[in-house]
């Protein structure tokens, strides 16, 4: 994914459709996200969505905005990995997917918990962990470019991320007690999860490390106090939204349906059809071959069975014969 927005970055900056493109791919992934019961298909879908912000902010154009596009590309790849970790690392320790069947962890996997909140709060841009300083570049770049609805859009989007966020530590770690007291990961994986989480922090905390990197040179600054209260506000709205709505964000054992329904659902349905329908021509195809190898099998047997013309026993006596005839024949036309 993040070859296709260095791609579009470097081949089609400033395309109004990708604004919209982005836009849809940002409420598509927050709307499947929030209905989904396996974590590792909540994770997919909020790829969507993180990505939807790249391609919006590749849509909009300006400076600010592909320095927002190539900024969230990099620490995306660091929280979602983060994230991705954390839900390998329940579903290691208990063989577990299902949000439905998880709840109260954190007891037993205290620093897979701490863990995956980080990641949770970098994805939902939180002043001083990465994403806010990615994101923030992204709406200034829509505000910069006067586009008023895009950047209502883009900001709803960022208190939509939170409830999608806290969903994943919410109900694997907290909600309910399950009864599963799972251990925590091995070293290895419990090492990869702090460095991810100190990346996650450590550019949120100095967003001059990450602003060197990005094409365009930029002084801006998303620590500034109006930024910061305006963050927190809608951080703070998106958390009330959550708790307001959670008995209805408890999920059952449901299927979403989605694209992959055609393959999954019909998909299936057809499959069956066609092994039915082979099956009947395959039979027929048989049933031909095996009438004519029959069909065959007799004419040989007619020609060669025991009551056939080239099975009979002739006398020695009338070879003999026609020997003598054959020759003569020869004979007389060799001296004619």
């Amino acid at each position: 994914t993040k070859t296709a927005v260095y791609t579009l970055i470097r081949g089609f900056p400033g395309a109004e459709v990708l604004i919209w493109v982005g836009l849809f791919m940002i409420f598509y992934g927050l709307v499947y996200a929030l209905n989904e019961n396996d974590t590792r298909r909540k994770l997919a879908y909020s790829i969507i969505n993180q990505v939807g912000f790249m391609v919006c902010a590749v849509g909009i154009g300006n400076e600010m905005a592909l320095n927002g596009a190539a900024a969230h590309a990099f620490v995306h790849i660091i929280y979602k990995a983060l994230l991705l970790m954390s839900a390998g690392s329940v579903l290691y320790a208990t063989g577990i997917s299902k949000f439905t069947q998880l709840g109260g962890l954190f007891r037993s996997m205290p620093m897979t918990t701490i863990c995956c909140i980080i990641g949770a709060l970098s994805i939902s841009a939180t002043p001083f962990t990465s994403g806010f300083p990615a994101k923030s570049l992204i709406a200034g770049g829509a505000a910069e470019a006067h586009m008023p609805i895009v950047w209502f859009l883009l900001t709803g989007a960022v208190a939509g991320v939170l409830i999608v966020a806290i969903k994943l530590p919410w109900f694997i770690f907290f909600q309910k007690d399950s009864g599963l007291r799972p251990p925590e990961p091995p070293l290895s994986m419990r090492l990869a999860m702090y460095a991810a989480s100190a990346l996650c922090i450590g550019l949120g905390i100095f967003p001059g490390v990450l602003y060197s990197m990005l094409p365009h040179a930029t002084d801006y600054n998303p620590y500034t106090g109006g930024h910061l209260a305006s963050q927190f506000q809608l951080l703070l709205a998106g958390t009330i939204v959550f708790f307001a709505l959670l008995k209805w964000l408890k999920r059952t054992e449901t299927i979403s349906l989605d694209v992959d329904w055609f393959w999954r659902g019909f998909g299936k349905l057809l499959a069956r059809e066609f092994d039915v329908r082979t099956g009947v021509a395959w039979q027929g195809i048989a049933s031909n071959v095996s009438n004519v190898v029959q069909r065959f099998v007799k004419t040989i047997y007619k020609h060669h069975g025991p009551e056939g013309m080239l099975a009979r026993t002739w006398p020695t006596g009338l070879m003999a014969f026609w020997t003598t005839v054959l020759l003569a024949a020869t004979l007389i036309l060799a001296y004619v």
